[in-house]
């Protein structure tokens, strides 16, 4: 008779055990650098669209700075003062999001309008991010970790 060669029962659970303690280590790891990722992009996409804001505004000086969907437009796009053309369309049309983030951006009243405000709030506060973004006409890039979208303005970060 041959003696049969293979793993035992407690040895295969003990290997289970160290895979398991391995994966517990790196998975939140991977959530907040995903967290991190998401939170860099919605800091580019603000960016992004105060950029877009003075372009607008240089392009159409009657009109001053706009919402955020006359910065976009549907694909293909044709320039004008409804839709620039400037922006991604993801971004414009305020229904989608982009990395787990939401955007906004609104025009002050007046001809021309000389203010502006621009959010990115996560879609889901603790899991696609920690901190809402909000910058306006000063071009200052403020952040919130409360998680009111409300409370990040002027005010609240100086």
């Amino acid at each position: 008779m041959r003696k049969q060669k293979g793993f035992s029962l407690i040895e295969l659970l003990i290997v289970v055990a160290i895979i398991l303690i391995i994966a517990a280590i790196a998975v939140p790891n991977l959530l907040r650098s995903r967290m991190a990722a998401n939170e860099a992009s919605a800091v580019g996409t603000v960016r992004t669209i105060n950029t877009a804001q003075v372009t607008y505004s240089t392009t159409y000086p009657a009109i001053g700075y706009t919402g955020i969907g006359a910065l976009g437009g549907a694909t293909p796009c044709t320039p004008g003062v409804a839709t620039a053309c400037i922006v991604d369309p993801l971004v414009s049309s305020g229904a989608q999001t982009k990395s787990g983030f939401t955007f906004a951006s609104v025009a002050a009243a007046g001809n021309p309008s000389i203010q502006f405000t621009v959010n990115a709030n996560p879609v889901t506060f603790g899991s696609t991010g920690l901190r809402n973004f909000f910058s306006d006409e000063s071009f200052v890039i403020r952040y919130s970790t409360t998680g009111n979208p409300a409370a990040v303005t002027d005010a609240a970060l100086q």
